[in-house]
């Protein structure tokens, strides 16, 4: 007795629809800090950070009128005001006080 095998033939069930990967969500957090970066790194970008957002400022300012320019000189203005608040504890960080700290903090 012979028996003849067709291709295997598969029938997709359509009564569960087909699953969707849902996308991840965030834990509220865009941007991170890499751990280990010592303190001067940090407060430095922050100023260098704190000048161009004060530039940019001043910059958005020469291009608007009113309320809008008045706006963007009061951040130009805040971001300077925030950039010498990060100088001065750079600064500190050169004082003897906070190097016996940063040594320790780093044994």
């Amino acid at each position: 007795m012979t028996h003849s095998h067709g291709p295997t033939v598969f029938h997709c069930d359509h009564h569960f629809p087909p699953t969707e990967k849902k996308p991840t969500k965030r834990k509220g957090q865009f941007f991170s800090v890499c751990p280990g970066v010592n303190t001067e790194s940090l407060l430095a970008n922050a100023s260098e950070d704190l000048l161009s957002i004060s530039a940019i400022a001043a910059d958005l300012a020469d291009h608007v009128q009113g309320s809008s320019r008045s706006v963007a000189l009061a951040l130009s203005r805040m971001a300077d005001g925030v950039h010498l608040l990060v100088d001065k504890a750079l600064d500190h960080l050169d004082e003897p006080e906070m190097a016996a700290i940063n040594a320790k903090q780093t044994n």
